[in-house]
């Protein structure tokens, strides 16, 4: 009814035969207070019954916070980082905190508005996947008291500045991807790649098992192309162009293999038969495609939710190291399919 009273946390706590500061706590979600889990959800059944919404706008007042983080990310149509973003989207949630997204393109200019942007004082935290954005250029959003964890492509050395990174070993990821295609018997291995991000990490991967089995590298047997099925549509079919045709082809990501898999069947070979593929990421369409992708996962759900938990760690003041920077390495594992 339009005149009905807007019900309050004294309501709320009335209702759930609970202290209001109680009720506080369980809106706050205040990690300084060990809230058992019948009273919990006694408050949550009340505030449901009730049908009350916390003030969002007076909590903000209150506790000077925006109980807002944002997240950045290269590229929205890449499978991987959606779930990457929805496992910062569960733990935001969790936290009782919103969550603004952004889509950089992997573009530098994006990446600074996107940085001018976080300046405003429009967010509390930041988690973001930066290809040109380094150390120095997040300075200023630490000096605001914004907390900023970077994905990474490899270990960085905790600093000085409370920046966080979290990352997965993509040099032995992707050596670990490489030496089963040796495993399997093959010698003349093709890597596509790109020039952006954790590349550079990947080839180093590549290469390193390549070098810890006698094998020679060879430099036309590794293309460029996107992080799109497009751009592993393209650099498989130079490959082929080229003549040499490899045994076994090693993509950076999950798409560029599945544009190398058009490519080898349009040029008349069999997979895995005449070349067999590896991808990296194992995105949801991985084990859909025909035949299956044997792939790389980086586990990108718990991914996103340990690097959000890491940047609430700053916010509610629980980090382990408050005054430098924590580095964290998460796990990944060779998924085995039929196309390798």
């Amino acid at each position: 009814m339009p005149n009905r009273k807007r019900p309050t946390q004294a309501d709320v706590a009335k209702r759930a035969d609970v202290s209001q500061a109680m009720v506080s706590y369980v809106i706050n979600n205040n990690s300084a207070v060990t809230i058992p889990d019948e009273t919990r959800n006694r408050i949550l059944g009340a505030m449901n019954d009730l049908g009350y919404v916390p003030n969002i706008a007076a909590r903000r007042l209150r506790s000077s916070k925006t109980y807002t983080i944002a997240g950045a990310i290269p590229d929205i149509t890449n499978p991987f980082y959606p779930a990457f973003e929805r496992g910062i989207q569960d733990t935001a949630d969790r936290f009782g905190y919103d969550l603004i997204m952004v889509n950089t393109d992997g573009d530098a200019e994006r990446e600074h508005k996107f940085l001018a942007s976080m300046l405003q004082g429009r967010v509390d935290g930041v988690v973001g996947v930066f290809f040109h954005l380094r150390a120095m250029d997040l300075f200023p959003l630490i000096e605001q008291q914004i907390h900023v964890l970077r994905l990474e492509s490899m270990p960085k050395v905790p600093g000085v500045m409370p920046l966080d990174n979290i990352y997965i070993d993509n040099i032995a990821a992707s050596r670990t991807a490489v030496e089963f295609l040796i495993g399997k018997g093959h010698r003349r291995i093709a890597m596509l790649t790109s020039h952006e991000g954790p590349a550079r990490f990947r080839v180093l991967g590549y290469r390193e098992a390549l070098e810890a089995h006698h094998i020679d590298f060879d430099n036309m047997l590794l293309s460029f192309g996107t992080y799109s099925e497009e751009g592993g549509y393209q650099a498989m079919g130079s490959l082929l162009q080229n003549g040499g045709r490899p045994s076994a082809v090693f993509a950076a990501n999950d798409l560029m293999a599945m544009g190398a898999m058009i490519a080898i069947r349009e040029a008349g070979l069999v997979i895995p038969d005449d070349i067999a593929v590896m991808g990296f990421d194992d995105i949801p369409t991985a084990k859909l495609v025909y035949p299956a992708l044997t792939t790389v996962t980086q586990f990108q759900r718990d991914l996103g939710k340990r690097a959000a938990e890491m940047l609430f760690e700053r916010l509610d003041g629980t980090a382990s190291h408050t005054g430098t920077g924590r580095s964290q390495e998460m796990p990944y594992e060779l998924i085995v399919r039929d196309s390798a």
